[in-house]
């Protein structure tokens, strides 16, 4: 039987396994391995901090991903396809490990996170031109 998410350490669950599958995925691995170059100790305790507060509402994550992320599309152009599977991947590991309203909520939360980050990356396209 899959548990529900509860605590910070059901967050390091799911945040972990996930990007195990990132880290290895042909479509969107490369995205972080070779241009964004993750130094993965670092980046998965802000990933815990960040998805506890979306979903458990700690309020222990302060910063703000966007400009991150826009400038990674400066690098490399982000694409629907590359959101498309990020989401797929992760909605994949919730469901592999978990069940609940907290796991509906975090591919719910998953899915306005991904639109939000397309839409400002498509804006500031628009502003560089």
């Amino acid at each position: 039987m899959k548990k529900t998410i509860q605590s910070r350490k059901d967050i390091e669950i799911l945040v972990k396994n996930f990007y195990d599958k990132v880290i290895n995925d042909e479509t969107i691995g490369f995205i972080f391995n070779d241009v964004a170059k993750v130094n993965w100790d670092a980046h998965l305790p802000v990933m815990f901090d960040f998805w506890e507060n979306v979903l458990l509402q700690n309020n222990k994550y302060s910063g703000n991903p966007m400009p991150l992320h826009v400038s990674l599309n400066e690098k490399v152009p982000l694409t629907k396809a590359h959101f498309d599977r990020w989401l797929k991947l992760f909605h994949e590991t919730v469901d592999e490990y978990f069940e609940g309203d907290i796991a509906i909520l975090a591919k719910q939360r998953s899915q306005s996170i991904a639109t939000i980050m397309q839409i400002k990356i498509a804006e500031s396209e628009r502003a560089r031109r």
